[in-house]
């Protein structure tokens, strides 16, 4: 079948589309854009249809996983400033999805948990970023999976939204590694 527009044969499932050779660099660009448009995209679906965006979503799925689970370590979790999540924790507490309660053991932290109508949104659902991470997954073996969380790992501690593993190792780690090169 002819794509109409350039009169081109249509790919064939599984095959890299025609079009000027881009190269690695630039065709791995290109994919990294054409991902983050459909979490845009699905994110705002989301939102007319279930009432959260992907990022909401995303906090009361690791709140429901994590009760009790402070800011920070949502922030941590997320590879986020914690000010990056103060408005969606607002808004969400706002709407009644979840409840922050006082650290007895810490009074300067809040602790979130999700509420009865949280708790009620804290199920897999159609239409979301999630299911269709979960229906890609599916599809790939082990090994191609822990391969392309390696290259995105990558990728992100290069561009700095994920720490090193240097960075996240304790002193004590760091030293011992140290010793061990020498």
């Amino acid at each position: 079948m002819k794509d109409t527009a350039t009169g081109e044969p249509e790919p064939h499932e599984g095959e890299r589309p025609k079009g000027p050779p881009l190269g690695e660099v630039l065709e791995f660009m290109r994919l990294l854009w054409a991902v983050d448009h459909g979490l845009q995209s699905t994110s705002k679906r989301m939102e007319s249809t279930l009432g959260l965006t992907g990022p909401q979503r995303l906090v009361i799925r690791l709140v429901g996983r994590f009760p009790g689970i402070t800011a920070g370590s949502l922030a941590q979790i997320l590879h986020v400033h914690p000010s990056t999540l103060t408005g969606v924790l607002k808004r969400l507490e706002k709407r009644g999805l979840l409840e922050r309660k006082s650290d007895p053991l810490d009074g300067r932290k809040a602790l979130f948990a999700l509420t009865e109508p949280g708790r009620a949104l804290d199920i897999p659902s159609e239409g979301t970023v999630e299911a269709a991470v979960q229906r890609v997954l599916a599809k790939m073996s082990r090994n191609r999976i822990l391969c392309t969380q390696d290259v995105l790992t990558a990728l992100a501690q290069e561009l700095g939204g994920v720490p090193a593993p240097e960075a996240q190792a304790s002193p004590a780690e760091s030293d011992a590694r140290k010793s061990a090169t020498r």
